[in-house]
């Protein structure tokens, strides 16, 4: 007899229907064949699917059996086909009626003990289930809470396979599994790090809010024990909250990854990715032989936090580039061609020389002129243009550790960044951007208004500080940005003020 489950497979971030056929027949010597472009993981489900139906109790069928794997050119790869493909045999048996089986989507590896085992990528699976207009998802029960974050659609979640044959044969009757949705959101949306645990740097972390309110990237340059990791690491804590769609989109990209953990529905806070100086570019970017979302994917929506910015390779800060420009990432590969989302802040942070304390007071720089220039030409001129803000961030005073002062606390900084952000959404609701880092040139000529004394100030310091066509347009979007937290339409002699302190590196100083 003929059967047919309907089940998914992930490619890029988006899950895609597959049908998977099981013919059974009694003529010719006993056989399991699978077609359809499986993998090695896919070819091995064979002998987990033996060992679990004898386990569970079910004769496993010595006859001709054939999977099929359709559409049988999309190349199908992971553990999660193991249910579909045992359902569909112990169908083709009739010892479930087949009509239920067009309503749902089925996923999850069996154990040698039929128990059903966690997978990734449930998330996608769930909202292809509904784009389709399916009943629900029978999947594994620690991946339940994952995939009921999408409404319209039944989820069940399973621990066994003796659960799934009678829920299917109509034996048993199960409730769906439900989450509530703010509930989840207001629980992972906490975070362990604040801005009132940094002493000092208060000149820092004006840097930092502005750069959150403006979506700016940003370069700390300063010596070792300065500070610049643990100010990083609280950036998130000062970005807006994320919105439901925020939370599902990166959700989404750290469930195809497998970085969820079991019984984690959503992701709501901004991610916080800080790879090593040796990662390679595909790991940076994305991609492999079965493309993979890489780091700046990972980062979607938070932060991508680079420290020791010269000590990464030259070809993989390249990389960069279009992910800054662009907020997605495309990897090509001679099959297809995936499109990952990448829309991050980069915070880069470095040391003024090699040795690091070039321009500190209380140590001693060892490093050559020419030393400095080859350790600072490491970081390419296209990468430090998509960079609108690079401070100095010296080492901390005693008195100021030592002081009780903690500063203001992230809520706080949080609130006024937020205010920031809503007014740039109201000016570029015509516009595909969202935040003043995103502009370009036709938008600097449209909603840069300077006053009349800024206008002086700012040619001032062109001529003064020979700065360049690029500062200059990195000055007038972080001015914009200044002002949007100052509450103003124009911008003012004292944001343009502020916005050339942060361009460090072109005025010569470290």
């Amino acid at each position: 007899m003929l059967s047919r489950v309907l089940s998914a497979c992930v490619y890029g971030i988006d899950a895609h229907l597959v049908e998977v056929e099981v013919d059974i027949t009694s003529k010719g010597l006993p056989h399991f064949s699978m077609v359809g472009l499986p993998d090695a993981a896919v070819k091995e489900s064979r002998d987990r699917i033996k060992a679990a139906l004898k386990n569970i109790g079910f004769n496993f069928p010595l006859k001709q059996i054939t999977v099929n794997l359709a559409p049988a050119d999309l190349k199908k790869e992971g553990s999660s086909f193991d249910l579909p493909i045992a359902v569909g045999i112990i169908a083709a048996e009739e010892v479930i009626p087949t009509n239920p089986l067009n309503n749902y989507i089925l996923v999850g590896e069996l154990s040698l003990d039929g128990k059903i085992k966690p997978i990734r990528g449930v998330l996608p699976v769930a909202i292809e289930a509904k784009r389709l207009g399916l009943k629900g998802v029978i999947l594994p029960k620690e991946n339940a809470a994952e995939a009921a974050v999408v409404s319209g659609i039944e989820i069940f979640g399973m621990d066994g396979l003796p659960e799934v044959i009678e829920f299917l044969g109509g034996i048993s009757k199960r409730e769906p599994f439900v989450i509530d949705l703010n509930t989840a959101m207001t629980e992972s949306s906490l975070y362990e790090d604040d801005f009132s645990d940094v002493k000092g740097q208060e000149h820092a972390k004006r840097a930092l809010e502005v750069a959150a309110a403006g979506s700016h990237n940003i370069l700390m340059i300063g010596p070792p024990g300065s500070g610049k990791t643990m100010l990083a690491k609280r950036i998130p804590s000062i970005l807006p909250p994320m919105t439901f769609d925020e939370a599902l989109e990166t959700t989404k990209i750290h469930s195809v990854s497998g970085l969820l953990k079991n019984g984690q529905s959503l992701l709501a806070t901004r991610p916080f990715r800080t790879p090593h100086h040796t990662v390679s570019d595909i790991a940076l970017v994305g991609g492999g032989q079965t493309p993979r979302p890489g780091e700046v994917s990972l980062a979607h929506h938070g932060i991508l936090f680079l420290d020791e910015l010269p000590e990464f390779k030259r070809n993989v800060l390249e990389v960069l580039r279009q992910p800054l420009e662009n907020g997605f990432v495309t990897v090509s590969r001679a099959l297809a061609s995936v499109t990952y989302p990448a829309q991050f802040v980069l915070v880069a942070a470095m040391n003024p020389c090699p040795c690091g304390y070039f321009g500190d007071p209380r140590h001693q720089c060892t490093c050559t002129p020419r030393m400095i220039s080859r350790y600072r030409s490491r970081v390419s001129g296209p990468l430090l243009d998509r960079i609108d803000i690079h401070i100095d961030v010296p080492a901390v005073p005693y008195k100021e550790l030592s002081n009780d002062y903690a500063g203001e606390r992230s809520e706080v900084i949080r609130h006024r960044v937020t205010e920031a952000r809503e007014r740039q959404l109201k000016r570029f609701k015509d516009d595909k951007i969202f935040a003043n880092g995103q502009m370009k040139t036709r938008h600097i000529k449209k909603y840069c208004r300077l006053t009349e004394d800024a206008h002086s100030l700012l040619d001032a310091a062109m001529q003064r500080l020979a700065l360049s066509a690029r500062a200059y347009s990195r000055i007038l979007k972080v001015s914009r940005t200044i002002a949007d937290l100052d509450g103003s339409d124009d911008i003012h002699s004292h944001h343009v003020s502020e916005a050339i302190q942060y361009r460090t590196l072109d005025r010569g100083q470290v």
